[in-house]
């Protein structure tokens, strides 16, 4: 039974940018949790989803997409010193509205770092430029620019957000594990020393959706449990990871940035065509997507070890997402059609019937093998602890809550993100709605099943070899 205690009395307006399956998941939460009236709360959304919902809780509820031209006008205005900010929409830039935030003194959270419309396929951006290395060093210097002043998290939903915390849980787990006595760390940089002392060498964000629908997927429809246009916007930007010290094999298609803190590489091809091997504890071996996520850079970014300029260790980070099975049907439909969207759109909730959503951190190479941590939520679970989700809708809620909570007690933090946040006091806020925490040991590999054809191709030395993940 989720308690309804209240963590947080606010006193301030707390306004959503955007209100599609994600800003309808986290209300219920938000009325739980905070301490707060619908008086306080305003949506402000490009079309009517979630009208219905919003005027059931009496939340005002406004039809005006945001644009560079009128973001300003219609924002600036609204918000006075310790409001909120909660931005779920897709095409409004993220660093535009940090700015005003920091302007206006209003506190900030997203999920990720999203451009203006059209950003991720402006053909007159680099791929490097338009790939969210490119976001996430535009907010860094961001906060260069803004210095202190009130809290913008940075992408913090479940991935990113708390596939973050979970790895350094995961650390201290596995240093427990193996008889390692420590204290936690307290440092970027001795997180970063534990991550090297444990060896690991990879880091998945290690995704398996198994929620199944009635009726199925139909013809010329794209269908997703979360925001089909945030899946698409991602889908088709350059897969990216971060880039491990230990690897000997860079791709034919990888490419460096040339720019900024050099810990991670993207391919010269979109995340929805190339494909990697994974492992969760339900699934076993499965072969997801390598979709571009901030997590696989900061992460790898932040767990960095050097000594001067020189790079002494660092994992390669980065996630392997098997969608449901419809949005698997839709992903090949749309590269079929050579990535023009489907003339349909679902986005399942009631017509879910059953599966769960298995979603954690798996850190390979240590002396255990490997390690999976992570959220396993049925669709069954999630319809009982919050209304308007499925199973992955309400892992993100999950995340933005943990994140939202902790920017209310902490209001001049400036920019932040998930890695910078105390990872034990984020985890006990989302953990109500996370289903069951899972954490399992395997002695699963890459090069596990894999047969004899085609092995010219693989790196036997040293199974965590990027080269054995890939699959095309």
């Amino acid at each position: 039974m989720v308690s309804n205690e209240k963590l947080f009395k606010f006193n301030r307006k707390f306004i959503f940018i955007g209100f599609g399956s994600v800003g309808q998941g986290f209300l219920p939460l938000l009325l739980r949790h905070v301490d707060i009236l619908p008086s306080q709360i305003r949506i402000i959304a490009a079309d009517e989803r979630g009208k219905i919902e919003a005027e059931n809780q009496n939340i005002s509820f406004e039809v005006n997409p945001l644009t560079p031209q009128n973001y300003r006008p219609i924002l600036g205005p609204l918000l006075e010193p310790g409001d909120f900010l909660l931005n779920v929409s897709v095409n409004v830039s993220s660093l535009a509205l940090i700015e005003l935030c920091h302007t206006r003194g209003a506190l900030y959270l997203d999920t990720c770092i999203e451009p203006w419309i059209g950003g991720y396929a402006d053909t007159n951006l680099s791929l490097s430029e338009r790939s969210n290395y490119g976001l996430r060093e535009k907010a860094l210097a961001l906060r260069e620019k803004l210095g202190c002043g009130p809290t913008a998290v940075l992408s913090h939903g479940v991935n990113p957000g708390l596939v973050s915390h979970w790895v350094k849980q995961a650390l201290l787990n596995i240093a427990h594990d193996i008889g390692l006595s420590l204290e936690t760390p307290a440092t970027r940089n001795q997180w970063a020393k534990l991550a090297q002392m444990l060896n690991v060498s990879v880091i998945q964000c290690a995704e398996r959706d198994t929620q199944t629908i009635n009726p199925p997927k139909q013809v010329d429809e794209f269908v997703n449990t979360w925001s089909i246009d945030g899946f698409v916007s991602e889908g088709i930007q350059p897969a990216e990871l971060g880039w491990g010290s230990h690897e000997k094999h860079i791709p034919l298609d990888g490419r460096r940035h040339g720019f900024g803190c050099d810990a991670a590489i993207y391919l010269a091809r979109p995340g929805i065509q190339t494909q990697i091997y994974g492992w969760t504890p339900l699934e076993g071996a499965y072969r997801g997507f390598l979709i571009t996520h901030s997590e696989s850079i900061s992460i790898a970014d932040y767990l960095t070890v050097k000594e001067g300029n020189k790079l002494c260790y660092r994992p390669t980070v980065y996630y392997a997402y098997h969608p449901c099975d419809a949005a698997v049907l839709s992903i090949h439909e749309f590269n079929g059609k050579n990535f023009k969207l489907q003339s349909k759109a679902r986005l399942p909730m009631e017509d879910i019937f059953n599966g769960a959503d298995e979603l954690g951190v798996l850190l390979m190479g240590h002396a255990k093998g490997v390690y999976w941590y992570g959220s396993v939520l049925s669709i069954h679970e999630a319809r009982k602890l919050a209304p308007y989700n499925n199973a992955t809708s309400l892992q993100v809620a999950a995340g933005i809550l943990g994140g939202v909570i902790w920017a209310m007690k902490n209001q001049q933090a400036g920019i932040v993100e998930p890695d910078e946040m105390p990872f034990e006091d984020i985890q006990k806020v989302a953990a109500s709605y996370l289903g069951k925490m899972v954490a399992q040991y395997s002695d699963w590999t890459p090069l596990s099943g894999r047969g004899e054809l085609f092995e010219e191709d693989l790196d036997k030395t040293d199974p965590w070899q990027f080269k054995n993940f890939r699959v095309s």
